[in-house]
């Protein structure tokens, strides 16, 4: 059997990616100060989970803080880890929760909140010798939380909450669920004690003070998002993913383009690929749906979305050629209705072959 021999080194440079994200700091920071005032006496958190909802935590988390964020809610263990490189352990809240007693060993060795969920998790952290912790209620959504029959449990009484939160379910709806889930919750600050009470998220934000308590959490928002009308025109975007033209084609009329030939040229025209496919989060959805744009110029997605590949009409930009950067309509409102991903997911599905700037 012939010896194998292990792989030489790489030495040359590796060439730049041919997709990057660009992020606006500004922006970003700008926009969890305007949530931070539009929280009145309430402080605004920042829910940077799901690696900041896409953008990239060792990115966007330095501006936050410097902006003045200083509560930060992931929801694995995972991300608290990546989280603890740039603000202190104890300012981070896992609202997944303690699943086992190695978990609730590591939340207590690195000194960061767990998000207790269940009576389990209560009885799992006391056992594991407690300490401040955070406590979620369920007040109508049936996902994670205490349910608020169990608050008076004599294990809750024992526990040092930080916050005591809850979640709302349709915050981004004029829906009668908002003013329920209120309602129980205002009985639950009654019933547990804690220093802190935390129910709104970016769009619990925009439903006014009544909604605020001490401590909001906002997420997509921070990022561009707009859950809410009352939102719009004080949330910029932030990111600004682009593409590189890799090809150039000229086509003639009756040419077909793509996967199952759904576009076919009415005449001759110009057409560019771009290194960007649903690999990349730029899902088929778009296909003859989406836009890009080029020096001010916006220019239609036509054929079908391939894994690594999508082509755009050049037809109004002459001078665009291979090497050129073209960028996807990210304004997330828009993108949203012309998609029809929701803009959590426009941000959260990008992948790893954008280049995150430093």
């Amino acid at each position: 059997m012939p010896e194998t021999k292990p792989p030489l080194p790489l030495t040359a440079p590796l060439p730049p990616a041919a997709l990057r994200l660009r992020l606006d700091r500004g922006a970003l920071a700008g926009n969890w100060q305007a949530l931070d005032a539009l929280s009145g006496s309430a402080r605004a958190g920042a829910a940077i989970k799901a690696d900041c909802y896409g953008l990239g935590a060792a990115q966007a988390v330095p501006v936050l803080a410097d902006a003045g964020c200083r509560d930060w809610f992931v929801a694995h263990w995972q991300e608290a880890a990546v989280a603890a490189r740039f603000v202190p352990p104890a300012q981070i809240c896992v609202l997944h929760g303690p699943m086992n007693e190695a978990e609730a060993a590591y939340a207590r060795a690195i000194g960061v909140r767990p998000v207790l969920n269940s009576l389990d998790q209560v009885r799992r952290w006391l056992k594991a010798g407690g300490g401040i912790c955070d406590l979620m209620v369920d007040t109508g959504m049936n996902r994670l939380g205490l349910p608020v029959a169990d608050t008076g449990d004599p294990a809750v009484a024992a526990l040092d909450i930080e916050t005591c939160l809850s979640h709302l379910a349709s915050a981004d709806e004029d829906s009668a669920q908002n003013a329920g889930q209120l309602a129980r919750f205002r009985d639950v600050t009654a019933a547990v004690r804690a220093r802190r009470y935390s129910l709104a998220n970016s769009a619990g934000i925009a439903l006014g003070g009544d909604y605020h308590f001490d401590l909001t959490r906002p997420g997509l928002a921070l990022y561009g998002g707009v859950p809410r009308g009352e939102l719009a025109g004080r949330i910029q975007q932030v990111a600004y993913p682009e593409a590189s033209l890799i090809q150039v084609r000229t086509l003639q009329a009756g040419d077909s383009v793509g996967y199952n030939a759904t576009f076919t040229a009415p005449g001759p025209m110009r057409v560019g690929v771009i290194a960007v496919g649903y690999a990349d989060g730029y899902l088929r959805c778009w296909s003859g749906r989406g836009h890009v744009f080029w020096g001010g110029k916006r220019l239609p997605v036509v054929g079908r979305v391939s894994m690594d590949m999508t082509i755009v009409d050049l037809s109004d930009a002459p001078d665009c050629g291979e090497g050129d950067w073209l960028a996807l309509n990210y304004a997330l409102p828009e993108a949203a209705a012309a998609s029809g991903l929701s803009q959590y997911e426009l941000l959260t599905l990008m992948g790893r072959r954008f280049a995150r700037e430093q």
